[in-house]
Parts: C-alpha cells; sequence; structure tokens
C-alpha cells in the first residue's frame, strides 16, 4: 500500500535537507585530513566513536527510554553500522584520492544498486519512473563533475574501485534500515548504528600511531563532522526513509551533488559552468519525477 501523498512529501523533504547536510563532508574531510594527522581510517573511526558518545549521552539524559531497543532490530543495527563505519573509510578515501567531485559522481550511483538488490531481495517494484529517475541522477551528475572532458581528469582505478565499493555499503545501509521496527526512534536507531560502526573499525585502530592533539581550528571542522553532518544528516535521511521506498529515499539522496556544487562555489569560490547546471536540473527533475503521486503509475 502506498504512502499518502502528504506524508509522501514529508519524507522527500526530510532526506533533502539531510543531502543539504551531507554537503559539506568532502571539504571537511579534506580540510581534517590535509591539516592534521588523522588518516582518513582513523578519522573514520573517530567521526563515529564521538557521534555515538554524544547521542549515548544525550538521549541518556534527555530520553533516556530511547536507548531501549527491540532484540530483534539488534542484527539489522549491527548490519547498519558494519556498512556505516565501511562507508565512512571508503568515502573518506575516496575524497582525498580521486577528489570530492568524482567520489560524489560515484556515490550518486547508490541508488542503482539499492533498488536492484531491493527487487531482487524483497520484490519492490522497480517501475519505469524509478529507472528514468536513476538515468537522471547518473547523467546529471557526470556533467556536473565534467566527466564529459575525461582528458582533463587523472583518476586511478584503485580510487574509483574504493568510491564504487563506498556506493555499494551506503545502499547496504539504506536497505538494512528498511527492515527495522517501524516504530522505532531514528535517534535510537542512530545510536545503536554508530556503536557498532565503532566496534567495527576498532580492529583498524589497533598499533596505529594517536593522532591527538589536533588544532582548535580543526578541532572545530571535526565537531562540524560529527554535529551537522553526521548526527543531524544522518538523523534526518533515517527519519524520512520511514516515509519513503528505500529506492525513492536514495534516488532523492541525489540532490546532494547539487547542494555539494553549491558548497564548493560558496566555501571555494567554485563556479558552475553551462553543462554543470544542466546536469544539476537533470537530477532535480528525476526527484521531481519520483515524487509523483503513485497512483498515476501503473506498478
Amino acid at each position: 500500500m502506498g504512502q499518502s501523498p502528504p506524508t509522501h512529501l514529508k519524507g522527500l523533504l526530510t532526506v533533502v535537507a539531510a543531502t543539504a547536510c551531507w554537503s559539506f563532508s568532502g571539504v571537511l574531510i579534506n580540510l581534517i585530513v590535509d591539516h592534521s594527522p588523522l588518516t582518513p581510517v582513523a578519522l573514520a573511526f573517530w567521526r563515529d566513536l564521538a557521534t555515538f558518545i554524544l547521542l549515548a549521552l544525550s538521549l541518556r539524559l534527555v530520553r533516556p527510554d530511547l536507548l531501549r531497543v527491540q532484540r530483534r532490530d539488534l542484527l539489522w543495527l549491527a548490519a547498519m553500522g558494519g556498512c556505516v563505519g565501511l562507508f565512512h573509510i571508503f568515502w573518506n578515501t575516496s575524497v582525498t584520492t580521486i577528489g570530492v567531485s568524482v567520489a560524489t559522481v560515484v556515490q550518486a550511483n547508490a541508488p542503482i544498486f539499492v533498488s536492484v538488490m531491493a527487487w531482487l531481495l524483497w520484490r519492490e517494484a522497480l517501475t519505469w519512473r524509478k529507472v528514468t529517475a536513476m538515468v537522471l541522477a547518473l547523467v546529471g551528475t557526470l556533467l556536473i563533475a565534467r566527466l564529459d572532458r575525461p582528458s582533463a581528469m587523472s583518476v586511478s582505478l584503485t580510487g574509483l574501485l574504493i568510491a564504487l565499493a563506498g556506493a555499494i555499503a551506503y545502499g547496504a545501509f539504506s536497505l538494512f534500515g528498511k527492515r527495522l521496527d517501524g516504530n522505532t526512534s531514528a535517534w535510537t536507531s542512530l545510536t545503536y548504528t554508530f556503536a557498532f560502526a565503532t566496534l567495527a573499525l576498532l580492529p583498524f585502530q589497533l598499533g596505529a600511531p594517536h593522532p591527538w592533539p589536533i588544532s582548535p581550528t580543526m578541532m572545530g571542522a571535526f565537531a562540524a563532522l560529527v554535529l551537522g553532518v553526521t548526527i543531524l544528516g544522518f538523523a534526518l535521511y533515517l527519519s524520512g526513509l520511514r516515509r519513503l521506498p528505500v529506492s525513492i529515499a536514495s534516488i532523492t539522496a541525489t540532490t546532494e551533488v547539487p547542494f555539494a556544487a553549491l558548497t564548493s562555489y560558496l566555501v571555494l569560490g567554485e563556479r558552475l559552468d553551462g553543462w554543470q547546471m544542466v546536469g544539476a536540473g537533470a537530477i532535480i527533475l528525476g526527484v521531481v519525477l519520483v515524487s509523483l503521486p503513485r497512483h498515476t503509475e501503473p506498478e
């Protein structure tokens, strides 16, 4: 049974708000890795650990009842945590290896994996609108990153494969999140997800050199990464995921690309050329396409 139009629209707007938060991720990660002893892997661990501690303490003080979780949800939360931990390693590494624009392009392919896996595993409908929206999202992100000019870019195959692995991990996170009890709070899910993500990344820290302290400026950037990009961004996304089919939520999340382009313009002074504007328009068109009422399309 489909979602009602108000619920569907609220879910779409919530996911778009999440991508606005996530659009600052690449800039902050590059800044932290370039100006601190933190490696991409270490940054993933400390980011997830700090996120878990802040969430757990906040819930303990404000809503301790939200720390209770159904036993049947623990398996899915553990799977989500493992996916988030791996995604952060792959994402951090790809951003610092092949650049924010190319990494974001590859990441935008996650809806393809999500829709195909949801169709194969749970028979979620793969309609012509979803397929068209995915094509528009792919074309749009390619144009924004200007991959139509391959001679002007130098991208390693290893970097591309790492970014692709990140897209798969992100897609799997969305799929597992959809299996949770619908009554579970987004804050509960988020807290346990990052607890398991921290545990998944802990083995990578054994024997690693201690990265602290870092400068106050980088601590500010790290705080923004944890509070704004991670906690607020993921909470909004999980909230939206409860109101939308997983494939539509993932396709809608490709709005991160035009938001990231705007962030690059405001922070780094980069400007969109004509083809990049066309690419941003293609992504927005795809989002509008999947947001149309379902009864207008035969499944």
